[in-house]
């Protein structure tokens, strides 16, 4: 228990989202308990990677993940 679901999305430059789009684009895709509890729309630069450019997992899970209380 004690971790939700939570998205962090990257958008294309020029683009625009709110986190409730992306909630409301999930309910219509996948199940309920798949749907994200918390979702946060950061720049492109703030995503963690690695040297190779793959995205850092477990620091996005330590930034983003606990309990939702960042937002």
């Amino acid at each position: 228990w004690g971790e939700q679901v939570t998205a962090v999305v990257v958008l294309h430059e020029g683009k625009k989202m709110e986190p409730k789009d992306v909630t409301e684009w999930c309910k219509g895709k996948i199940a309920g308990f798949k749907v994200p509890k918390n979702v946060y729309i950061i720049p492109d630069e703030e995503m963690p990677r690695s040297g190779a450019g793959k995205i850092l997992h477990r620091i996005l899970r330590d930034r983003y993940g606990k309990w939702g209380d960042q937002q």
